[in-house]
């Protein structure tokens, strides 16, 4: 390693090199932006959590409840087939729920 001498100035560093190394941080963020690896997986990952638990939840509970209605005036069976197809959308929906809640998180 060469040292400098007594009584030189050090060399500065260079005005062009500092510009392209900012250029290539706002390179580098852009395109973290653009991939989507930027996001932050804190707070913004768990409200879609929750929006597709709540999701699972309603959607069983009323697509079980509607095709029970549907089949229960179709064949005259009222209110069984509702009841039976609700508690299936309800089981459903939980056991979704479970998976979602089961599932280990991306690395």
């Amino acid at each position: 390693m060469v040292e400098d001498a007594p009584g030189e100035d050090p060399v500065g560093e260079d005005a062009r090199i500092k510009s392209l190394r900012e250029r290539i941080v706002r390179a580098e963020h852009d395109e973290a932006v653009r991939t989507g690896k930027g996001q932050v997986h804190g707070a913004d990952e768990s409200y879609r959590l929750g929006n597709r638990v709540l999701a699972e939840l309603i959607g069983g509970l009323a697509g079980g409840a509607l095709i029970g209605w549907l089949l229960d005036r179709w064949f005259g069976t009222s209110p069984w087939l509702l009841l039976a197809l609700l508690a299936l959308g309800t089981i459903a929906a939980f056991r979704n729920i479970i998976r979602i809640s089961t599932k280990r998180p991306d690395k």
